[in-house]
């Protein structure tokens, strides 16, 4: 399908030669193009298969007629067929998802309809969870938020969940990380926790909703109270509790469902009692990381629950998927990276190291946000209220000056892992720690595609390949 666009205004029927001109089209003419409804061209934009700019001084998106034409040629490919409704099997479906729960769009980011920067400033992480997972102010996980930032009167903060952990739970999850080898990164003691915790419920493949919140609340607050405390971590320090005496390797006070999660966490990541604001900012942050459309680990957790998964094991293979440096560890890149720079002084010599050595600068820019990261702007402005941010805040935009030199670009802004390397780095937390703040938060992300993807045919992404081998036949 090749494009010829004069300009915005032009009909769809002038779709023709010339697929080289720089035309842009409209959201409708891509949709009738590609025979596809306009829902479904934002979310090609959203995964980056299409880039989208704003209408100067108007209401829309224009698209580039290039890529749309790309596109089209790409779904003309020929396919293997798919199996018949008498093959018993069910039908094999392009790896496009439909979702109820996020969108990214025009450089913003949705969770049911809701801005998440919004959310983020007025709603703690419960609410969000509760918002996410579609509970009712009538359910039995729904009640008031916990103690700590004040939430809305009305929408999300209606549907707050108490993300509390059955006490049996939390020291059967204990008991199998004293076991690891006390080097043990938190994030391994994250994903033995998920596994262990499938072993000791018997209803796990139990998968009506109802039963799926009561069973992903306990195990996000689980997961959390599993950890140990930071290093000379006071128990239950920002809180107000003490700890147990026998029992100073986890912070018992901070785990009372009087705390919201992040005061909870804050004493797994921060030797330190937490500074006005820091609880706050912290929570801030897993509301902007509960979810963020088919990112690769909510792929991952959608496909185990396609097969039927239990939800444990659909926060395993997401946790499995975020384990990695171009995901949920990126932020670890960026922490190491910015305490380089602190430690210097100066940006410049230690981006141009990275430079010389062909290494990706973590960090910076992001492919869904041409115009920048708006949970990287959200994160970062939150922490220009705490004490002694100015110097971490000045490290991150010499990074960005340096990395873009003359020829910077919006896009090219932080992103959300250096903002949370940022925040790290403020509080004496490890590189580690925003890879625990990810994994926690997306689990709750997570379980909420697994809930709508339960409401769908089972196994239908099941992928086919494209086989690119030898011919069939051959001998050996």
């Amino acid at each position: 399908m090749a494009v010829d666009m004069d300009g915005v205004g032009s009909s769809a029927a002038g779709a023709g030669a010339g697929a080289g001109t720089s035309g842009r089209l409209t959201t409708q003419q891509v949709a009738e193009l590609l025979g596809v409804k306009t829902a479904t061209v934002y979310a090609y934009a959203s995964r980056g298969l299409l880039s989208s700019e704003r209408v100067p001084g108007g209401k829309g998106s224009t698209f580039d007629a290039r890529e749309v034409d790309a596109l089209a040629a790409g779904q003309r490919r020929r396919l293997p067929k798919p199996p018949s409704a008498e093959s018993g099997l069910p039908p094999i479906e392009p790896v496009t998802v439909r979702t109820a729960l996020t969108l990214i769009e025009d450089g913003r980011l949705y969770y049911r309809g809701a801005d998440a920067v919004r959310l983020a400033e007025r709603c703690g992480f419960e609410a969000a969870v509760g918002w996410l997972w579609g509970v009712g102010s009538d359910s039995a996980t729904a009640t008031s938020a916990p103690a700590g930032r004040a939430v809305a009167s009305s929408g999300p903060a209606e549907a707050a969940v108490v993300l509390r952990a059955p006490a049996e739970l939390v020291a059967t999850l204990r008991r199998a990380g004293q076991a690891l080898p006390t080097a043990a990164r938190l994030p391994d003691r994250l994903r033995v926790s998920a596994a262990v915790a499938a072993t000791v419920d018997p209803l796990r493949f139990d998968l009506r909703e109802e039963n799926v919140r009561a069973m992903g609340a306990g195990l996000i607050a689980a997961l959390v109270e599993a950890l140990p405390a930071a290093a000379g971590a006071v128990a239950g320090a920002g809180v107000g509790a003490q700890a147990a005496p026998g029992d100073a390797e986890f912070p018992v006070g901070a785990s009372t469902v009087d705390a919201s999660l992040a005061a909870r966490l804050w004493t797994r990541l921060a030797s330190t009692a937490p500074a006005p604001g820091a609880v706050e900012c912290l929570d801030r942050a897993l509301v902007l990381l509960a979810d963020h459309e088919l990112a690769v680990s909510t792929v991952a957790a959608r496909v185990a629950a396609s097969a039927r998964a239990h939800p444990y094991a659909v926060v395993s293979a997401g946790l499995g998927a975020s384990d990695g440096p171009l995901h949920g560890a990126a932020s670890a890149l960026a922490h190491r990276m910015l305490g380089e720079v602190l430690a210097a002084g100066d940006a410049v010599p230690v981006v141009s190291e990275y430079l010389r050595t062909g290494v990706l600068i973590p960090g910076l820019g992001h492919r869904l946000y041409p115009q920048g990261d708006p949970r990287a702007r959200a994160l970062l402005g939150a922490m220009r209220q705490l004490p002694g941010a100015e110097t971490v805040l000045a490290a991150v935009e010499a990074v960005v000056r340096a990395a873009g030199g003359p020829r910077a670009r919006a896009g090219d802004a932080a992103n959300v892992d250096l903002a949370l390397a940022a925040f790290a780095q403020l509080n004496g937390m490890a590189p580690e720690a925003g890879e625990v703040v990810f994994s926690v938060a997306r689990t709750a992300g997570w379980l909420a595609h697994a809930m709508e993807e339960y409401r769908e045919a089972p196994l239908r992404m099941r992928a086919r390949g494209i086989y690119v081998g030898p011919p069939a036949g051959r001998e050996f």
